[in-house]
């Protein structure tokens, strides 16, 4: 693998493990028309992958794409074995299934919350996956495995994200779940208590105190003045 290959991918996965959170193992959805490829340039995905990530990786594909390359015959027979020895992600086509490429964009919707990578050869796939932000791209050219670097879309994230002027969805519930955790969100109907304005202060408390008198007019008399002398004295 070249040095300057590998310097390019590992700057393409700092991006997103900066920006998109994307951690360990990285979980790659394949389509037919990689494992197609993979198998004609001689590729060991499994084991090639995730020196090229520099990262433990989980390949994966979906029933879709299974159930499509095996109507396509023997043609692509070899690339269903492959598929089949990956894990298989749930769709939400059971009962229906749909073409690969729709049942990977499905998988990619509302924000991609389960961090998927999309692994293909199909160019009109590809482009719709640049239209999403933070969808990391993996295809295959001249023998090798490429990175694709981040799209427009995903740079402009990015840059809106960095100017507070967007809150990705991901966060957006961890803000709600730690409000709830700490008790700052109020139920329904719960009412607001009306905080007690601080008032002035007691204007009984402001009276001056009234000083004690003797009998109206009357003086204290020297004897008992003297008196009080003495008592100090001793």
């Amino acid at each position: 693998m070249g040095v300057t290959r590998q310097k390019h991918a590992k700057k393409i996965m700092g991006f997103y493990k900066h920006n998109f959170q994307f951690r360990e193992p990285f979980q790659v959805l394949l389509d037919g028309t990689f494992c197609q490829a993979a198998l004609r340039n001689k590729i060991q995905i499994r084991e090639q992958l995730p020196g090229y990530l520099d990262g433990a990786a989980q390949l994966c594909t979906t029933r879709c794409v299974i159930k499509e390359l095996e109507s396509l015959g023997k043609a692509l027979y070899g690339a269903k074995l492959i598929a089949q020895r990956f894990q298989v992600r749930n769709c939400s086509h059971h009962k229906n299934p749909v073409s690969g490429s729709t049942c990977l964009l499905s998988m990619i919707e509302d924000g991609n919350p389960h961090h998927f990578f999309i692994a293909t050869q199909d160019q009109e796939l590809s482009n719709k996956v640049k239209r999403k932000p933070g969808i990391p791209l993996l295809f295959i050219i001249q023998n090798t495995m490429v990175l694709d670097k981040p799209s427009p879309k995903s740079l402009a994230f990015v840059q809106k994200l960095q100017t507070n002027q967007l809150v990705p969805e991901y966060q957006k519930q961890s803000i709600v779940e730690l409000k709830e955790k700490e008790g700052l969100v109020k139920q329904e109907g719960e009412k607001r208590r009306k905080r007690k304005r601080a008032g002035g202060p007691n204007p009984l408390s402001c009276l001056k105190k009234k000083k004690k008198k003797t009998q109206e007019g009357e003086e204290p008399s020297a004897g008992k003045k003297k008196r009080r002398k003495r008592k100090r004295n001793r």
